[in-house]
């Protein structure tokens, strides 16, 4: 299983592939539906917030294997 900064870049590539540009950490906090300030705590700590990526796998309708697994 991936830790919270592999998690992020499967994120990032997501959103890069589907936007065309180059994502920050806010975008993804924002697209997890959670502040900068706590997503910058998580990521300190390196803990994922499983429930946030669920939700944003299900609405996109993307596989949550790809995110969560090698």
């Amino acid at each position: 299983m991936k830790d919270f900064h592999d998690i992020v870049k499967e994120l990032k590539l997501y959103l890069a592939q589907s936007e065309n540009v180059k994502v920050y950490d806010k975008d993804v906090a924002n697209i997890l539906g959670i502040t900068q300030m706590n997503f910058a705590t998580m990521k300190r700590r390196n803990t994922t917030p499983y429930a946030s990526i669920l939700k944003f796998c299900k609405r996109e309708r993307l596989c949550c294997n790809k995110i969560f697994f090698n």
